[in-house]
């Protein structure tokens, strides 16, 4: 869809720099009238070049004006970007690797007409739009810097669901089970709330510093939605800070009164949540800008976006399967897809347990303890062809729909191969696993019962050697064991996989953010270096030239809202009996620093997350051993920080894709955050007075699930600590072996990547992401992951290959309408049924849960008389 040409430059933005090549410096963009009408060469054409045949009519009419100088210096700089990127076709790389080998090619360009020709109109096309199909399907390569974007309207929509999101998910945090409202229920609200207040508010408005701000200023459009959505996604999380404040209060916890403070919860809260926006806003060059940083989260967010606001508009039809021909529109086909899996959802979530854990081998033999422990969904290890049909259950780890094949594929690989080595621990008894369940996130004493940490700890929650030495060391299932040796893994992978793969972009980005915080480069060749390759990334990226239409967030407004949340931290530290240094804020933050680049490149890659709370509590217990509330702090820290780093970053993205000036975002990020921040706290001041909380007996169902994971969390690695476990002679000192698995697989899938460039198996194979997959286990299973394998090899290897424009239209909106569905279903039963304890009782929701499925007695071992235990003898274990 063409944009309105742009005459006037809107105040405080300015003009688009010219292309460092020249090409595009004096042109509007060029968008022929598309037809239905297209023949078949131009059908085979595309693809061969893996695009629809929409944008391969544009990037014909603007490759027409390409030399042939110019298409091979944009064809050697595309080589050098994604020659290693498995999210670029391997096809389009090796036709780059043809034209850019053969000089008879450039010698008699006469021979060579079909490649040249090609090679020109994927120059246009990266040039001109995005390399990647997936983000050309739903993000628009044309801007409108006159749309407005941060209009007093879109301000009230998204501080009114910021406001009601933070309360809902603070308030029901501490319910089992929980409810979680994400950030596309008030996307998908803000939407007739704001076409209500375009109907009926007047144009009224006010002038300030010579802009004019009106209550009504035309039609609400995709700028003001997105940066609504962007409000309620900043404000969806609770303070992770909260979980310390619970452990700290409650006297079946630590039982430290004083942390009732409001001061103390709003300066640590403060603290950890605006840390991560200094970080994502220093880490922009590395995470937002470069093109290969797809966030494949933020196209199904932008695909809803587009269905609302130019799904009504489509008209052009496109081939899908069976020779079928649509024509529906994007919001249409939204609403069909939405209504469809709202009802369905009803059965698996409510009606027909069956459906969610369709473990139907354990039905054979319920009672048969090896068939449910390989099989089982629910307790098991989930080895079943058809385990679920629950789009939940299918979307937990990976949403298939949203990213590419080879993501989800190495995910599933990882969780398969890890299987079996929980299969070889358990039916070996390593670590005494046997007599424990097999795949359980529990910790257990050496009767195989829940561990009490209550048992080993002081009246004031401090470790108690005596105690310990007469209770039980801690063990672990087989699942558990093994999901910490590849968290040991993933962690030395990830850095790996940094240096080796992208130490150019790295090197790239540290170059100019010092080149911008030292304000203006000096006449050097290293900075004319820096500036032509800039300047060659910027080329080949026309996001990235849209966006440089509007003034640029300066590095200093990060630099002080970090500065400041780091002076919180201390604050609040420091200023309460933490029995905590202040130097856990600055320990924490360089943990984050280390990881934050990597692996926000591997999640803007491939969608994938790896996140740091193994590694922040194993370092931070082993650094303030026996102090439960450090190490807590020090895993809020280095944990959370990064994540919310990587939250905000995909944030940056999105106002990136749409075009929003940045200097809204930063302040649509902001805002928010201090709100939801202040109800957050409010919410857990409520509830914390409230009798009984966090027991069995509490109103509500407010058991605490959360809170009680934590505490065991902080027992675990801050009181016990892990030397005790990991030191020398722990019993699962062994698993360490993984930091040095993690360094050797990710090397030898690099030497195999320059042995054999163009293999298509080891071109997209992620080892980062394979040991990622091996993380799900305890309590989760095969059952969570396999499903999502054929779903995503229908979408993006047969619609996408086939039926490219079918896939473009419709693939990203399907994920939306049935994220949306699931989401306001499970609340709608919630509220309307579960809250009142009306369930629905038969076969078909008990089932699942028959059997060995359903009891944790049915393990490989047993203690044969009362009193007996496993394990090391008590006063062998320290």
């Amino acid at each position: 869809m063409a944009s309105k040409e742009i005459t006037e430059t809107p105040q405080g933005a300015r003009p688009p720099p010219a292309s460092p090549l020249g090409i595009l410096s004096e042109k509007k963009p060029i968008v022929p009238d598309f037809s239905d009408n297209v023949s078949d060469s131009s059908r085979d054409e595309g693809q061969i070049l893996n695009v629809t045949e929409d944008d391969l009519l544009e990037a014909k009419a603007l490759a027409s004006t390409f030399s042939l100088e110019d298409t091979r210096r944009l064809m050697q700089r595309v080589h050098k970007q994604h020659s290693r990127d498995p999210n670029f076709p391997i096809s389009i790389i090796e036709r780059i690797e043809e034209f850019l080998a053969s000089e008879d090619i450039f010698d008699n360009p006469e021979k060579h007409e079909r490649l040249i020709q090609e090679m020109k109109i994927e120059a246009a096309l990266i040039t001109n739009n995005s390399p990647y199909a997936e983000v050309r399907a739903v993000v628009d390569n044309h801007d409108d810097p006159t749309m407005p974007a941060s209009t007093l309207r879109a301000w009230f929509i998204g501080i009114f669901f910021s406001c009601a999101i933070s309360f809902i998910n603070s308030f029901f945090d501490v319910r089992l089970p929980s409810i979680y409202v994400i950030q596309t229920v008030p996307q998908l609200l803000a939407y007739p709330f704001g076409k209500l207040l375009e109907k009926t508010l007047p144009d009224w408005g006010f002038t300030l510093f010579g802009v004019y701000h009106s209550l009504n200023p035309g039609p609400f459009n995709k700028k003001e939605h997105m940066l609504i959505t962007i409000m309620a996604n900043v404000a969806k999380s609770t303070p992770y800070t909260n979980y310390i404040v619970w452990i700290q209060v409650l006297p079946q916890y630590f039982n430290q009164p004083w942390a009732i403070s409001v001061g103390y919860q709003v300066l640590i809260a403060l603290s950890t949540n605006f840390i991560g926006y200094g970080l994502a806003g220093l880490c922009r060059r590395f995470l937002v800008y470069p093109a290969y940083c797809v966030w494949p989260s933020s196209l199904v967010t932008i695909a809803l976006n587009a269905a609302f606001h130019d799904g009504a508009s489509e008209s052009a039809s496109v081939l899908g399967p069976l020779k079928s021909v649509w024509k529906m529109t994007r919001i249409r086909f939204f609403a069909w897809a939405f209504g469809l899996m709202f009802l369905y959802f009803w059965l698996p979530n409510y009606l027909f347990a069956a459906l969610s854990y369709f473990s139907w081998i354990t039905w054979i033999a319920p009672n048969n303890g090896d068939l449910a422990r390989i099989t089982g969904g629910y307790r098991g290890l989930g080895l079943n062809p058809i385990p679920s049909f629950d789009w939940n259950i299918f979307t937990y780890v990976v949403d298939p729909l949203m990213v590419p094949f080879f993501s989800t594929f190495n995910v599933f690989l990882g969780t398969f191969f890890s299987m079996f080595v929980i299969i070889a621990i358990y039916y070996t008894n390593t670590f005494n696993t046997g007599f424990l369940p097999i795949n359980s996130n529990r910790t257990y004493d050496h009767f195989g019962k829940i561990y009490k940490v209550a048992s080993i700890i002081d009246e004031r929650g401090i470790f108690d050697g005596e105690k310990y030495e007469q209770y039980s060391p801690p063990f672990l299932s087989a699942g558990n064991a093994v999901v910490y040796l590849f968290f040991f893994a993933v962690y030395s992978a990830t850095v790996t996989y940094g240096i080796l793969y992208h130490r150019h972009e790295i090197m790239l980005g540290l170059r100019d953010a010092w080149s911008a915080i030292k304000w203006k480069k000096n006449k050097n060749g290293d900075d004319q270096e820096i500036t032509q390759e800039k300047a060659d990334r910027d080329a080949l990226d026309i996001h990235n030239r849209l966006m440089s239409s509007y003034k640029e967030v300066p590095e200093w407004w990060y630099m002080i809202c970090l500065v400041i949340s780091i002076g919180l931290g201390i604050a609040g530290i420091a200023a309460y009996p933490t029995n905590t240094t202040p130097a856990v804020v600055l320990y924490g933050i360089a943990l984050c620093l280390v990881f934050v680049v990597p692996i926000g490149i591997i999640k803007a890659m491939t969608g994938v997350e790896v996140t740091l709370n193994v590694l922040a509590e194993f370092i931070g217990g082993v650094w303030v051993e026996g102090n439960a509330i450090a190490m807590c702090f020090f895993k809020s820290y280095g944990y959370v920080t990064a994540a919310h780093a990587l939250s905000f970053s995909a944030d940056l993205k999105l106002a990136h894709y749409i075009k929003i000036a940045p200097r809204f975002t930063f302040f649509a990020q902001m805002v928010p955050t201090v709100v939801s921040t202040f109800i957050s706290v409010a919410v857990l001041q409520y509830q914390i007075h409230i009798d009984k909380i966090c027991t069995e007996d509490a109103p509500f169902r407010f058991t605490c699930p959360g809170p009680n994971t934590f505490f065991t969390a902080a027992v675990f690695w801050g009181t016990v600590g892990p030397r005790k476990i990991w030191g020398v002679g722990g019993q699962y000192a062994v698993t360490l072996v993984g930091f040095p698995i993690g360094v050797a697989v990710v090397a030898i899938f690099y030497l195999l990547s320059l042995k054999w460039p163009k293999n298509a198996i080891i071109r997209n194979a992620h080892p980062v992401v394979m040991f990622n997959g091996a993380l799900i286990w305890a309590p989760y299973t095969l059952a969570y992951v396999w499903p999502a394998v054929p779903v995503a090899a229908f979408s993006w290897l047969y619609l996408r290959k086939r039926f490219l424009g079918f896939w473009s239209k419709y693939n990203f909106v399907t994920s939306a309408a049935f994220s949306c569905a699931v989401a306001i279903s499970g609340i709608v039963i919630f509220f309307a049924l579960q809250i009142s304890n009306i369930e629905v009782d038969w076969w078909g929701n008990s089932v699942p849960f028959e059997g060995c499925e359903g009891a944790v007695s049915c393990t490989l071992k047993q203690l044969e008389n009362e009193g007996d235990y496993f394990g090391p003898r008590i006063g062998e274990f320290h």
